[in-house]
């Protein structure tokens, strides 16, 4: 498109809300997902798996790659009682996440990865939210909606699911997926512009 800048950097994610984040700090991109399957490998600390992840997305799309941009990969997992809540395979794997995270509060990891000419680079988001208490008709009525169907934990905290947020520790845009802060350190130090619109 005319007058638009050109991508500075490879996102290897299909998600709308990495992708969002990315332009809010006005960073140009190009979308090319990766096609990797995550997997936690057995006995592997649940941080490493994070940051794994990540690592080895940006690493499969910049080996595809002829261009010579930087690719920005990130992972994230939900945690309760140490255990990794993924997106929930149907209505009622949704509603026993949302039953369980209740008046608790659960640990979100996102780990953002750049790779470049010089290597591959990452960094962790760690936050705490705490989910007021859930009854089971808004828990019904908030799946009704859709929005927990595709989402690790069966929320979202950029979206309905905002109202359940009693406290947030951390990063919220960590908690939606990509780190803001650990990101423009990352692409800071790889020579990426950022704040540029078009």
């Amino acid at each position: 498109m005319l007058g638009q800048p050109p991508p500075a950097v490879i996102l290897a994610s299909a998600s709308p809300r990495r992708a969002q984040l990315l332009s809010q700090i006005g960073v140009t991109y190009h979308a090319l997902p990766a096609a990797l399957e995550e997997r936690r490998a057995p006995g592997e600390p649940i941080e490493q798996c994070v940051v794994r992840l990540a690592r080895e997305k940006a690493l499969q799309v910049r080996a595809a790659l002829e261009a010579a941009l930087p690719v920005l990969g990130a992972d994230t997992a939900v945690l309760l009682d140490d255990e990794m809540l993924g997106k929930p395979a149907d209505r009622a794997a949704g509603l026993a996440m949302l039953a369980r995270l209740s008046g608790r509060t659960h640990r979100v990891l996102t780990a953002v990865a750049l790779a470049g000419t010089d290597g591959v680079r990452s960094l962790l988001s760690q936050s705490e939210v705490r989910l007021r208490r859930l009854s089971a008709a808004e828990c019904a009525a908030y799946w009704d909606s859709g929005e927990p169907c595709d989402k690790a934990g069966a929320y979202a905290i950029q979206g309905l699911g905002a109202v359940f947020v009693e406290e947030l520790r951390g990063s919220y845009s960590g908690v939606m997926g990509l780190p803001l802060f650990e990101t423009a350190v990352l692409l800071a130090e790889a020579g990426v512009p950022m704040w540029r619109r078009g």
